[in-house]
């Protein structure tokens, strides 16, 4: 989604290659390239992905990722698995928050009721 004030890219169910890279399809790169907001499927830790290869998720590792090769703005980290508690989500945004400050990513995880404002 792009207009005026912003762009968007939004990325559920998308699948992280199965040996576990961070590898990024060209066309994915090219969905998301500089938008102000990627949202993107961080379901499962990297232990949980590695028996759940084909289970059409990713990793927050790999939403970074993503964000990352294409200069996305902000990381909205979403569909979070329910065996998740609350605290190891907060934990999993604060590391990667931390991770992509330096680049000036911002990452944050996605919440019930969550309302996104552009611009």
């Amino acid at each position: 989604i792009q207009n005026t004030v912003g762009s968007v890219a939004y990325i559920s169910d998308h699948q992280q290659p199965a040996d576990g890279s961070f590898a990024v399809p060209a066309e994915v790169v090219e969905l998301c390239r500089d938008v102000d907001v990627l949202i993107h499927d961080a379901q499962y830790s990297a232990d949980e992905f590695s028996d759940r290869l084909d289970w059409g998720h990713s990793t927050p590792e790999y939403a970074l990722a993503v964000a990352r090769a294409a200069g996305a703005k902000r990381l909205v980290l979403f569909h979070h698995d329910p065996s998740h508690s609350d605290q190891w989500v907060r934990e999993t945004e604060a590391r990667l928050a931390a991770d992509a400050a330096s680049e000036g990513i911002e990452v944050m995880a996605a919440y019930e009721g969550l309302q996104l404002t552009s611009g």
